[in-house]
């Protein structure tokens, strides 16, 4: 249940004085700066935000230094002149912008900013997600004010309550994202899909050691806000555990999970799993010996310089949403669907569908950087590279229905050329391939038509011979 703090008269706060005289650095000072605020308001609520407001100190940071340092780099930090600067500041603005009832479990709204107007509430504090400190800073021992993490649909705790709405809706599109959605976690819960699928699996994959009130819960949670996201630190662009401009598979936000079975793995013959970050780098498949090339050699577009976010260049794009006919702001999408070609409604609001043709998608995000001319020469791009696949993944599986079945023996500890060729199919047939690389793809395939044919003296049923569409063998 939640709790609704008082604060105390000063006479009663000065009685506590001596408790914070062990355990935090300065404490004496720090209890002298929680108190300098002269009859404070019985709005305030416990919280107690500044002790310097010039130089935006929380009474938290003067214990809490490590904390304080690292959240200055972040915009929550600075969250109050931001919407001042922004040339369209509301009051209905200040209560995502302030300490106050938003983000953590103070049931009433009208507290904080909102309930006295005083400054020292400005920006987005600790007391924003972890709630009021008084009873915190009068007892340090005895209370340790946890935040909310989880932001999942119907919650008044967190993230949740702010990042969303028409010009913010972070937690909206994630909810209808496959990042966002609580039943698709795989049944072997504590298994290595944990890792990838659940929250608390990927914290520890990640050498993560958080402390929020869910911590302890027995049902897994979906990937929220803050596993990407690190409310403490700023020192990546938009606050991300990892960058996402780095083309490392290891040190890649994006590719840290998407980047599983990107190459035959004898553990487990089930084929590519979440392959992307891999194929983007060319780095992905099972290398046929007569690939022309040295894996890594084949970078696609999408994997260079000329997109430098990497897979958050297309899949977490952001972009304003205007009726047609008048002009009038309908929505701003922040990307978080994590679709590069979503789906549109009839508004042209991005959707979690993937029921629509391609001729229907948006492919907006494919010319932001300027890699392609305009959406249209995206789409022709899309539909030549993925007919051309398609008739190569046809070809090459034709090939295999006539390869002797003890060829595909997985208890052998070895791939064969039929094994290595039917994992290279189901690779360029994955979600996202070939627009990742359909150089890599296209040389994947073609060697692998090429040795299957030449191994088990088979020809192909329609041609002959292929030449090369995006890739020219030397």
């Amino acid at each position: 249940m939640k709790r609704r703090h008082s604060l105390p008269p000063l006479a009663v706060l000065a009685g506590l004085a001596t408790v914070l005289l062990t355990g935090c650095t300065d404490a004496e000072q720090v209890f002298v700066e929680a108190l300098a605020w002269e009859n404070p308001p019985t709005g305030a609520q416990g919280f107690l935000g500044y002790s310097d407001v010039e130089n935006r100190v929380p009474i938290c940071g003067n214990c809490h230094v490590g904390m304080y340092a690292e959240w200055k780099e972040t915009n929550h930090s600075h969250a109050w002149a931001d919407l001042q600067g922004s040339g369209h500041a509301q009051e209905y603005c200040e209560g995502c912008h302030t300490v106050g009832a938003n983000g953590n479990w103070v049931v009433d709204e009208d507290v904080g900013w909102t309930a006295t107007g005083d400054p020292r509430f400005y920006d987005v504090q600790c007391e924003s997600c972890h709630g009021p400190g008084l009873e915190h800073v009068s007892n340090p021992d005895a209370s340790q004010p946890l935040a909310y993490i989880d932001v999942g649909p119907g919650l008044t705790n967190g993230c949740g309550e702010c990042h969303t709405g028409t010009h913010t809706p972070f937690v909206e599109e994630w909810a209808e994202s496959a990042h966002g959605k609580r039943d698709t976690y795989p049944q072997n819960r504590g298994g290595s899909c944990a890792a990838c699928h659940e929250l608390r699996g990927v914290f520890a994959a990640w050498g993560v050691d958080a402390d929020y009130v869910e911590k302890d819960t027995e049902d897994p949670m979906p990937l929220v806000c803050a596993t990407c996201h690190d409310p403490h630190d700023g020192s990546n662009a938009r606050q991300l555990r990892f960058p996402v401009d780095v083309a490392d598979t290891e040190r890649n936000l994006c590719m840290k999970c998407h980047q599983r079975r990107a190459t035959p793995d004898e553990s487990s013959r089930r084929g590519p799993h979440s392959p992307q970050g891999p194929l983007l780098l060319g780095e992905a498949g099972w290398w046929p010996p007569n690939m022309r090339y040295d894996p890594g050699d084949i970078v696609a577009t999408h994997g260079t310089e000329a997109n430098p976010d990497l897979c958050a260049g297309c899949h977490v794009t952001a972009r304003e949403v205007v009726d047609e006919a008048t002009g009038d702001f309908v929505f701003h999408s922040t990307g978080h669907l994590f679709k590069a070609t979503p789906c549109l409604d009839e508004q042209g609001v991005p959707t979690p569908s993937d029921d629509c043709a391609v001729e229907e998608r948006s492919f907006s995000a494919c010319s932001v950087s300027g890699c392609h001319g305009n959406e249209a020469s995206a789409r022709s791009a899309l539909i030549a590279a993925r007919s051309w696949v398609d008739f190569l993944v046809e070809e090459l599986n034709d090939l295999l229905d006539e390869v002797p079945a003890d060829e595909f023996d997985t208890s052998d500890g070895v791939y064969s050329p039929a094994e290595g060729a039917a994992f290279n199919a189901l690779l360029a047939m994955e979600p996202g391939s070939p627009v990742h690389n359909p150089f890599l793809v296209e040389s994947l395939l073609l060697a692998s038509i090429e040795l299957v044919r030449d191994e088990y003296g088979l020809a192909p049923d329609r041609v002959t011979s292929f030449t090369p569409r995006f890739t020219r063998h030397p």
